[in-house]
Parts: C-alpha cells; sequence; structure tokens
C-alpha cells in the first residue's frame, strides 16, 4: 500500500519519513491525545501539547500546524493500520469463514493497539472541519472494503446466508469498535484474543455459517491465514 503523504508544518511532502522523525511524531501524538483526555480537545493548545511532550512549542508546530491537524493525525493513523492491516488478512488462504476470522481479528487488534486514540475519535472527531469529517468517512469506507468483499464471496460460495452486506460488516466494525468502548468492563474477563475468538463465533453464527471451527482454526493459528 503506497503510504499516506506526511505534511510538515512548513507544508513539505513525503511518502516516507526518516525513523528519528517517525518517532518524535508518535511522541507527540501520544502527548496529545494524554491531554485532550483530560482536559478535551477545545481546552487543549500547542503549548499544553508541548508540555506534556517536554519539547519546545516552536518543535511541536514543526510537526503539526494546528491541534486540529494533531487530532485529525491521531484518527488517520487507525485508519491507515487498517488499510495496511485487513487487506492481506483477507487475501489470505483458506475459506470465507476463515477469512473472514482473520481480517476481524486484524480488526480488533489495530483497535486494541489505538485504544486511546479510538476513544477519542469517538468523542471529538465532530469538531474537525468539514473537509477532515469527509476524509475520515471516505477512509472508513474503503477500511471496510475487504470485510465486505470477503462476505460477499461467502455468500456467493454458500458459506454464509444471503443477508445485507452492508450491515453485516458495519455490525461487525461497531463490535471491534467496542473492544476500546468498552474496554474497562470487557477486559476484566477476558484478553483481547479471547474477545476475538468468541466474537469470530458469534458474527459465523450471525451469519447462518455452517463452519463456526473456522474461528478455532484462525486464532489457534495466531489469527492470520
Amino acid at each position: 500500500m503506497p503510504s499516506r503523504p506526511i505534511t510538515t508544518a512548513a507544508g513539505a511532502e513525503s511518502g516516507t519519513a526518516d525513523p528519528h522523525w517517525l518517532l518524535r511524531r508518535g511522541q507527540l501524538l501520544a502527548a496529545a491525545i494524554r491531554v485532550m483526555q483530560r482536559t478535551g480537545y477545545h481546552e487543549m493548545s500547542m503549548q499544553a501539547l508541548a508540555d506534556e511532550a517536554q519539547v519546545s512549542v516552536g518543535l511541536a508546530y514543526r510537526y503539526f500546524r494546528s491541534k486540529e491537524e494533531v487530532l485529525l493525525a491521531a484518527i488517520l493513523d487507525i485508519l491507515d493500520a487498517l488499510r495496511a492491516d485487513l487487506p492481506t488478512a483477507a487475501a489470505g488462504a483458506g475459506s470465507a469463514p476463515e477469512r473472514l476470522c482473520a481480517a476481524f481479528a486484524a480488526y480488533v487488534r489495530v483497535i486494541d493497539r489505538y485504544r486511546q486514540s479510538v476513544l477519542l475519535t469517538y468523542r471529538e472527531s465532530a469538531t474537525l472541519s468539514r473537509g477532515g469529517r469527509d476524509r475520515i468517512k471516505e477512509l472508513e469506507i474503503a477500511t471496510a472494503a475487504p470485510l465486505m468483499h470477503v462476505v460477499s464471496e461467502g455468500i456467493a460460495l454458500g458459506e454464509f446466508a444471503d443477508c445485507d452486506v452492508e450491515l453485516a460488516v458495519y455490525n461487525m466494525i461497531l463490535i471491534a469498535h467496542g473492544w476500546a468502548l468498552k474496554h474497562w468492563l470487557l477486559a476484566r474477563t477476558r484478553t483481547v484474543e479471547q474477545y476475538i475468538h468468541q466474537q469470530c463465533r458469534s458474527i459465523l453464527r450471525s451469519l447462518d455459517c455452517a463452519d463456526l471451527a473456522a474461528a478455532d482454526r484462525v486464532l489457534s493459528a495466531g489469527g492470520s491465514w
């Protein structure tokens, strides 16, 4: 997958970035997420971000031109990770049920890695500009495409019952997001891998799939197929 162009505060764009740049950017994003969790997006300032990251405000502006750009970057990082991981999982070998479980597992693992950013997305994304919101919507639709393809293929092969594919896939996405939204509750009694396994079997049942053991095979193989 071609990498999303990276825009610096100076306006330069490149397809890749050096490791130091990426490391510093990640540190600033992590600091921004902590600040926004404490104070909310509207109360966060670039100075507060710099103080949290223990850098100068001038350095913070070298990476992000505004706090909206920081919020958008935090959300886009999630979507970029999904676009990187889901197509490979969905296109692997195996039956449609196996590939659906692998793709769903990949989705939930991304959500688990970016739990705090997911919470921030639900809480603050409405504050973005129209252009920022439209960009997120477009990318969200793109990330759903691998799941859509596998479900449609499974229906065509008779492995899944005929259904509203869009509705079925967005139900899966909401289930994946649920790991972040209700992590405080769900993680008390299960690991993320147990959550994935339980939900994979539930998803296969909802599609009237006879091969519920597909979830067992995929998860025992580490979630990739």
